[in-house]
């Protein structure tokens, strides 16, 4: 599994990256690097986007892991393994000063498992109508002391994420992370401007 640099959308030209933080943004199950791209005007200006398109062709868009049914929230966590570890090798390729991950159902998943995989690389994550993959990850331990800034939130009318997938990211959380939780009256598997307002402020607060 490979990321195609030719289709991460960028918010600077290249000369202006290498001296600037770098946030990443992972776009949902069926949807395309475009998505999400288009919350960077509500998102702080410091540091530079990239909004990456996931490799696997899904339902006139692309995933980063198959949907399969009855599985939605509960995905092999090896095929999330893959999807992390390729968006990990295409960061090897590009110049920051700093990483920060903001992923958006199946993007959540995949930012939180880079997390475990890589637990000293990144300086936040925001995972937005997401959840943590099953079984414990190399990266656990150590992040058990270090408990690095983890947005989380979601909506009350979420019916995309089971409940069981939302009581595992309930559970890792607070064990794994310093995480600001965040619940949204009557919003379904979709960002809030509200919500938009929080992930920004915590970006900034996060950000060193």
């Amino acid at each position: 599994m490979k990321i195609d640099p030719d289709a991460v959308l960028w918010s600077a030209p290249e000369r202006e990256r290498a001296s600037r933080p770098l946030l990443v943004l992972l776009h949902g199950y069926g949807s395309h690097e475009g998505d999400l791209f288009g919350l960077s005007p509500r998102l702080p200006l410091g540091p530079v986007i990239a909004s990456v398109r996931a490799p696997l062709p899904a339902n006139g868009g692309w995933a980063w892991f198959p949907l399969t049914s009855g599985q939605t929230g509960n995905p092999d966590p090896l095929v999330v393994d893959d999807a992390a570890r390729a968006v990990l090798n295409w960061l090897d390729t590009v110049e920051h000063t700093s990483v920060s991950l903001l992923g958006f159902s199946q993007g959540a998943a995949v930012a939180l498992q880079m997390l475990r995989l890589a637990p000293t690389r990144f300086e936040s994550v925001v995972a937005l109508s997401g959840f943590v993959a099953g079984g414990a990850k190399v990266g656990d331990n150590q992040l058990e002391v270090s408990r690095p800034p983890v947005f989380w939130g979601r909506g009350t009318l979420d019916r995309m994420i089971p409940a069981d997938a939302v009581a595992r990211a309930e559970a890792w959380l607070p064990e794994h992370s310093t995480s600001t939780v965040r619940i949204y009256e009557d919003v379904a598997h979709g960002v809030s401007s509200a919500e938009l307002t929080d992930v920004s402020a915590f970006l900034r607060a996060s950000s060193s």
